[in-house]
């Protein structure tokens, strides 16, 4: 076919001071192969051999994209590769692309439905097209004479609509994606009309990228959506050589590099589109054909775990070995002066520190009615290096207790449950969003200042021993109400007053006096300033459901700030671990086990756990210890609680023990729930520990469950 793959030549990295030594370099040719043969089983296992489709149902066009990934194993030649040349392979490629040919309409589009049963229109699905067009380029010369044909009648369908927007298409993230795909559908079928087409679109997307590397939809950056920019625009360099993307791409790559928390996941103050989502995000393509970039994707690899065997996906990984390019390769540098990075001119600013890290976001921007366009209102995040993001956590729409400051009347602000279509910008005695804003940093304190109509107001903060200080200023008695939106770290609440509360669906507001000087939400000390409240919860719009329902874990436990009768309000946070178990600790993901036929296990990295996954009444997992001193102990297990989680009974060797456990609640909290299954006597050696499902909760749908660790507590 027409792609040459690129020459791999590894090199000698360059480092910085700030950047602890890898051993991998660049490219990583070895891992990425491993992370793309390593997923091809499941892919298998996903394939329905009589209709040509892949994954569960109900189906969707997404389902078939795993063609790609398949056509890459399929013509990839490496010596870790099994897959190069399997018939098995090519028949399976050839029927996915069948099936997209017989679900295609009259212009080429299928229908966009969600797994979630809704249906959103049609669409030539970007994501689909540009990953049929390359396994075609991959595979095409291979396939049976008949099925290459009928490819190619559903492929030269869909360019050939799609290839009438350009090139005066918008500007946007999917027309992106679709003209990359559009070039190597021109050069795969060797229509020049269509590479031209693309080649004068691509100059619109460089230009409109703001200076310091981001892409707009609005007003300020997206985050999450500016990956669908670079690896458009790093796919289409890959088979273009089109220089004129390279110097965007470089500005991505230090962007992308100057909103990371110390964890490798993104800061969402800062973004338009989506909330924040933890986890290490490697970076696409795009980030392989500048140096930044490949130091970027190098520096994730390592946070993300690839050294310790973690694999990418084959879609990421096969994308990685097909179009990466060789060169220097520049670790990313410390940004800014002592851990700040200044975003634009005073727009936002991330700071990282030892153990406090901060953003700020200063971007104004009118209120959208389009519900992807958030509310650019939550203005603060803050990062912790043992508890991740506890505050913050992105924009939303129809929610103003996720305000930094408003004024006015908050309640007159809100989305009634089901409603498709609300009205996102109200006519109501209300701002919620900031008309101006500006970030400053002086010493040890950044200073958000945000003016709401006529109305300033401003937070500083700063790290003092330990503490992180919050201090919220707005002038009094012109109904300013101040809100500090914690991440949803649980379902136990432990009030000063000595109350420990379980929060679930229900609303709930604490006044100052009931919650007393402060309270402790999963080892996230706060404090409360008197005549200051507690709200919960506060949901999240989200625009990827039509009628903006999201769950419990997305909502928010809000400090609410009145200033009504003072103009500043002090928060400090604290982290407050629990002490030492004074015992022997168990990670259950580190003890070998065996399970019921029928059920699965597999450990849970994001929740610290192991899982009975697939299991029915009666089923178990067991876990064997490693020798342990004879004695008297008090068995304990700490559990994640979930809404598909059921109730488990315990069994020491065999023998049942203490009271049945109930590990439902209403959504994930991952926080875990320590349980005590009574006392127990033990022998020197091995024993094991049995985790067995006898029930579900009435609320539950299913009964699964989820062992964090077992502890042993000796008795005297």
């Amino acid at each position: 076919m027409r792609f040459v793959y690129p020459i791999v030549i590894a090199l000698a990295l360059v480092f910085t001071a700030n950047v602890e030594a890898q051993t991998m370099q660049w490219p990583p040719t070895d891992y990425f192969v491993q992370s793309l043969v390593d997923d091809i089983p499941a892919i298998m296992d996903s394939y329905h051999p009589e209709s040509g489709r892949f994954g569960t149902e109900p189906w969707v066009c997404g389902d078939q994209n795993v063609i790609y990934p398949l056509a890459v194993a399929w013509s990839y030649e490496h010596p870790d590769n099994p897959y190069y040349h399997s018939e098995e392979l090519l028949e399976a490629i050839g029927k996915g692309g069948l099936k997209l040919v017989a679900e295609q309409d009259e212009k080429g589009m299928w229908r966009f439905d969600k797994k979630d049963g809704s249906y959103w229109g049609q669409i030539h699905m970007p994501w689909t097209y540009s990953r049929w067009i390359r396994a075609y380029d991959l595979v095409g010369e291979a396939l049976p004479e008949d099925i290459r044909e009928t490819w190619e009648e559903g492929l030269l369908l869909g360019f050939g609509e799609m290839a009438k927007d350009y090139p005066q298409a918008g500007v946007h993230n999917i027309p992106t994606h679709r003209a990359m795909a559009l070039y190597i559908a021109g050069e795969c079928f060797g229509n020049e009309e269509w590479k031209e087409k693309a080649r004068q679109f691509m100059p619109k997307v460089v230009e409109a990228q703001d200076p310091v590397g981001f892409w707009s939809e609005h007003s300020g950056p997206v985050v999450g959506y500016n990956f669908v920019y670079i690896d458009a625009l790093g796919v289409y360099y890959a088979y273009s050589k089109d220089p004129v993307v390279l110097d965007a791409l470089e500005r991505a790559s230090r962007f992308h590099a100057s909103v990371l928390w110390p964890d490798g996941s993104y800061t969402s103050a800062v973004d338009e589109r989506q909330i924040y989502h933890g986890g290490v995000r490697v970076g696409d393509v795009g980030f392989a054909h500048t140096p930044e970039g490949r130091g970027y994707i190098l520096a994730q690899l390592d946070r993300y775990g690839a050294d310790e065997g973690k694999l990418i996906s084959a879609d990421a990984a096969a994308t990685f070995l097909l179009y990466s390019t060789d060169g220097e390769v520049i670790m990313p540098d410390e940004l800014g002066e002592d851990g700040v990075v200044m975003i634009g001119d005073g727009d936002a600013l991330v700071r990282t520190g030892d153990e406090w890290s901060w953003a700020m976001s200063g971007y104004a921007a009118e209120v959208s009615n389009s519900r992807w366009i958030q509310d650019r209102h939550n203005l603060v995040e803050v990062f912790h290096d043992e508890l991740g993001v506890v505050a913050g956590g992105g924009n939303t729409k129809l929610q103003p207790y996720w305000s930094t400051f408003t004024v006015g009347d908050p309640t007159q602000l809100y989305h009634t449950p089901g409603d498709e279509s609300p009205d996102f910008t109200p006519d109501i005695d209300l701002l919620w969003v900031p008309t101006e804003g500006a970030v400053s940093h002086d010493g040890a304190e950044t200073l958000l200042t945000a003016t709401y109509g006529d109305v300033e107001c401003s937070v500083a903060m700063r790290a003092n021993d330990g503490l992180l200080e919050l201090t919220y200023r707005a002038p009094a008695g012109q109904r300013v109400e101040g809100h500090l939106p914690l991440m949803m770290r649980g379902s136990k609440l432990q009030l000063a007053t000595g109350e420990t509360l379980r929060i679930t669906e229900e609303p709930l507001e604490l006044s100052s006096e009931q919650i007393g000087d402060w309270f402790i939400y999963s080892d996230l000390k706060v404090t409360v300033p008197d005549g200051c409240w507690l709200k919960w919860p506060a949901r999240h719009h989200n625009p990827y459901t039509k009628d903006g329902h999201s769950s419990l874990g997305h909502a928010k436990l809000v400090v609410v700030m009145p200033f009504e009768d003072t103009a500043e309000r002090t928060i400090t946070f604290e982290h407050t671990p629990p002490p030492p178990f004074e015992g022997i600790e168990f990670d259950a993901r580190t003890l070998p086990v065996e399970h019921s036929e029928g059920a699965y296990t597999k450990t849970l990295d994001g929740l610290g756990s192991q899982l009975l996954g697939g299991a029915q009444v009666g089923d178990w997992l067991t876990f064997t210890l490693p020798p342990i001193e004879a004695g008297r102990y008090e068995l304990l297990g700490d559990f994640v609680l979930a809404d598909v989680y059921g109730i488990v009974a315990v069994e020491v060797d065999g023998e049942r023990v203490g009271d049945e456990f109930d590990t439902y609640w209403t959504d994930i909290d991952s926080s875990g729930e320590i349980h005590s299954f009574g006392e127990v006597e033990l022998d020197e050696g091995q024993h094991t520990i049995t985790m067995r499902i006898v029930g579900k909760n009435e609320a539950a749908t299913n009964q699964i469950a989820s062992v964090k660790r077992w502890l042993l507590r000796p008795i005297d």
